[in-house]
């Protein structure tokens, strides 16, 4: 097992989101599973502080984590540390809006009035006068894309938002959103926000291929780790006090289907092999996942999450190991795994369709 160590934190990196001119930290913190229920609020704030003093200067969250909770804890964290605005990107995510109120008719979606009503909804929850990045954080398939679009342009020429972005789009969907937007001269998404880790593969490295370079699409990626599953946690059994063991989100809930299945123990070996890797470039897997995750030039940043400030100390290390993923490396890990999507292979037609 990798020792654990005192010495200072690797420097943060920053990178382009996509094409445009923001600059997120590799590294990102959210709130997904955490901050505003699952960790009390003092403790969600020491961890948000931790990841500031660390260089983490990208903080997610989205109005349904916790029913809008995460929203004020991360909003009363900016204001209790008094950190400039200009030195921090917040994003939030627009869809499901229990949270805006009882009846529900049009609080959820991505209709004009829900984006809307539930954008301001989210601004007084986070007690500021924007976010730097707005996500649709579904497709909406009730909810004319074109809709979509121009009340998402609306928000950001009204000040509200800097940039729009997706989550867990379709490349169809994107592409058709980009289109439109250049279609009707208004402002499109730049960003997408999809599952991806060393198991979880498929979309990015392959559905999103096009996108990169044709749109110029960032990519703010959530779950590096597969729900902890990759850090070992699980070798040995579900811990009773684990996240999968005791969280009801939809996804952590499908790992917990998992755990009973041939193809757990098989996934479960695999991450055991994954030591030996870890063990050679004097780390642990964590780390190294982490640093798997961020050596995709397509992810500007790996969202992750943490419930002690200690936890923070140990993601950022993994920009150490960063420079250690030779191509023999990346490629052992590729043979243990066995999860490397099939290579894309282009066709190119003639003018007849042939």
């Amino acid at each position: 097992m990798a020792s654990e160590r005192s010495e200072a934190l690797p420097k943060m990196q920053y990178r382009f989101l996509g094409s445009s001119g923001l600059k997120v930290s590799a590294i990102s913190l959210g709130g997904w599973l955490t901050y505003g229920g699952h960790v009390d609020n003092e403790l969600a704030q020491s961890c948000l502080k931790a990841a500031y003093d660390a260089g983490i200067n990208f903080f997610d969250c989205a109005e349904g984590y916790g029913g809008g909770e995460s929203e004020r804890v991360m909003g009363e964290a900016i204001k209790k540390f008094e950190w400039k605005r200009n030195d921090i990107v917040v994003s939030t995510k627009i869809y499901w809006g229990a949270a805006n109120g009882e009846l529900n008719v049009n609080n959820g979606g991505l209709s004009r009035k829900h984006i809307i009503e539930g954008t301001k909804a989210s601004l007084q929850r986070l007690q500021l006068d924007y976010v730097d990045i707005l996500y649709c954080h579904r497709p909406d398939r009730h909810t004319p894309i074109l809709e979509t679009v121009r009340a998402m342009n609306y928000i950001i020429n009204s000040g509200q938002a800097f940039y729009w972005g997706t989550s867990m789009w379709s490349a169809d969907e994107i592409t058709r959103a980009t289109e439109l937007a250049e279609k009707h001269n208004l402002i499109g998404p730049i960003v997408e926000q999809p599952l991806y880790n060393a198991f979880d593969r498929e979309r990015v490295e392959s559905e999103y291929f096009h996108l990169y370079k044709e749109y110029g699409y960032g990519l703010t990626v959530f779950s590096p780790l597969k729900g902890g599953v990759l850090t070992g946690k699980y070798d040995d059994g579900i811990p009773e006090d684990s996240r999968i063991a005791k969280s009801e989100d939809k996804y952590i809930k499908g790992l917990r289907k998992e755990v009973k299945t041939e193809q757990w123990k098989v996934t479960i070996e695999k991450v055991k092999k994954l030591k030996v890797v870890a063990d050679k470039l004097d780390t642990d897997r964590a780390a190294l996942s982490m640093a798997w995750v961020l050596k995709n030039p397509n992810v500007s940043s790996a969202i992750t999450g943490a419930s002690r400030p200690e936890q923070i100390g140990k993601t950022v290390r993994a920009l150490g190991v960063l420079p250690k993923l030779t191509d023999e490396i990346m490629k052992e890990i590729d043979e243990i795994l066995g999860s490397k999507p099939e290579p894309i292979v282009m066709r190119f037609f003639d003018d007849h369709g042939r």
